[in-house]
This record gives C-alpha cells, structure tokens and sequence, in this order.
C-alpha cells in the first residue's frame, strides 16, 4: 500500500488500520493517522457537550377571561428555541473547524515554504534511492517524464500543495538533502526566491508549471536547479 492509498483510506475510515505494515516504515503517514485520530477526538467530545432538549411548551385554552399575552406566550417558548439554536450553533461550529481548519496562505511560496515543516522525516541525508517503481508511482507518465540521470531521489511522496497533488521528492546535494516540488499546474511568470529559517529556496517557471527547489542556507542551488529543470518534461 503506497501513501496515497493509506490516506485515502484513513480519510473515509478514521479506524483503518489496514496499513499497520505501511505506517511501520513511513514517518510521514504515521504523523497524518496522529492528526486524523486527534481531530476524531476532539470532535467527538464536541459532539458531547450537554444541549437541552428542545421542548415546547403546552399553549392554554383559549379563554376570553383568561388570555395569554404574546409576550408571556414568547417567554414560554424561548428555553425551547434556545436549545434549537444552541444545536444549530454547535452544527455550525463543528462545519467551521472541519472546513476551515486547513490554514490560508498569501502565496504559493509562503505555501511551500510551510509544507516543508509537514514532513521532516523526508530530509535524511542517505544513499539508499527510492525503487524506480515507488518513483514511478509518484511522478506517473501522465504528470511528467523525469530523467534520473545525475540526481540520487531519496523519498517520494504525494502531496497536497495549493489544493493540488503534486509529486514531492528530494534529493541529495552538497551540503544535504534537497526538496523538489514539482507543480505542473502552477503557472507563474518569473522566478521566486524562496525564504524561510536556514532555508535556500526558489521557484521557477517551467514550461506551463513550475518547480521549487529547496534546501539548506549554504546549498548552491544553481547546478542542482539546472539539472531539476532540464531533466523534467510535462506530459501536458
């Protein structure tokens, strides 16, 4: 089971445990059951705050001696209404966490900038390249052709980057590991440097997309951006 799958399966069953194998051996997938289970909880004990049933309340007979103002009457009624709208709040407050929960960028770089904290496990520094099958399975013939030629790709993964799964890989520089995110979709117009805490980073057009490449302050990106750029064709 390769990692899309995993999450895919986890996102429809937060109990999958179908890839006790696959999480065994991947940082980065255990980190996301961690999170899917977490939010589980913490909505299920939202799901248990105390709201009062909603009750009406018996309306008397009328009566031309005895008749019951509007205003009484709206007395009467509210504790019910309340609890309704304390029910819809609640609905409400769930939807918000669920859906706004995902944090907003200004930029696509501000964006990648913040991913690369999601999966530090990815920057190791080895000598163990990832199977030409796993790469293969991350940067399918329909995404792109890349030509390995000169570059050790030592993880592979898909990820999530803009609303979009793009292949995330990284390979070994000089000076350590180094992200490559290849975004085929994200059209821009010049290039970007890319900045954060002890990182080197930039963003660069390609063809219809783009690629970042990242890596440590001290890395010199240059050759490793002309080699990233001329061994990357889009399919598209």
């Amino acid at each position: 089971m390769n990692c899309e799958a995993y999450r895919r399966a986890l996102d429809e069953n937060p109990a999958f445990d179908g890839g006790a194998g696959h999480i065994a051996e991947c940082a980065a997938c255990r980190a996301y059951r961690q999170s899917a289970l977490a939010f589980e909880t913490t909505l299920a004990k939202a799901l248990e705050l105390p709201v009062p049933g909603l009750r009406m309340p018996e309306l008397p007979p009328i009566d031309g001696d005895n008749v019951v103002s509007l205003e009484k009457r709206r007395r009467g009624i509210l504790p019910g209404w309340f609890a309704l709208a304390a029910s819809v709040a609640l609905v409400g407050l769930v939807s918000f966490w669920m859906l706004g929960n995902s944090p907003q960028y200004d930029s696509l770089a501000e964006e990648i900038v913040a991913h690369l904290d999601h999966e530090p496990a990815a920057l190791r520094v080895t000598d163990v390249a990832v199977s030409d099958r796993r790469l293969h399975e991350v940067v399918p013939a329909d995404i792109a052709n890349l030509d390995q030629a000169g570059s050790l790709v030592t993880y592979a993964q898909t990820c999530k980057i803009n609303g979009k799964l793009v292949p995330h890989l990284v390979i070994q520089g000089r000076n350590g590991p180094v992200t490559v995110l290849l975004m085929p979709d994200e059209s821009i117009d010049q290039a970007e440097v890319l900045e954060g805490e002890g990182i080197n980073g930039v963003l660069v057009p390609v063809g219809n997309g783009s690629i970042a490449i990242i890596g440590d302050k001290d890395e010199n990106l240059e050759l490793i951006q002309q080699r990233v750029v001329n061994s990357v064709t889009w399919s598209a």
